[in-house]
């Protein structure tokens, strides 16, 4: 189980992230979006909107950058393959899409675009 203080550190990173995508003209269409209820789920932290592209972005509070990404398995990429699939398709979604990683790292955030 997840200690308390990461949780919150991850709900507050996420929050962050969501005021740091509206700077940049995002809209924020869903948080904490989860498909598959009792199967092998995946939970996308944010989906954002901006125009005709649709991205799919997964929030990470760690020490750097490259920890950050190592935190991403391969079976949760697949994962949230799966559950964007099924957004989209739920949506009727016809624009571009991409997936996003926004690392907070103390004081700083590092959105690093098209990397999943």
């Amino acid at each position: 189980m997840r200690s308390n203080t990461s949780y919150t550190k991850g709900l507050f990173s996420e929050f962050i992230a969501r005021q740091y995508l509206r700077l940049h003209g995002f809209k924020i269409l869903k948080s904490r979006y989860i498909t598959g209820r009792n199967t092998n789920r995946a939970e996308i932290d944010i989906i954002a909107q901006h125009r005709n592209l649709i991205v799919f972005i997964e929030v990470k509070n760690r020490p750097s950058v490259g920890v950050g990404l190592d935190a991403i398995s391969p079976a949760q990429i697949r994962r949230l393959r799966r559950a964007a699939e099924t957004y989209l398709s739920q949506h009727y979604w016809t624009g571009d899409a991409r997936f996003d990683v926004i690392v907070v790292c103390k004081f700083r955030i590092y959105w690093l675009k098209n990397c999943i």
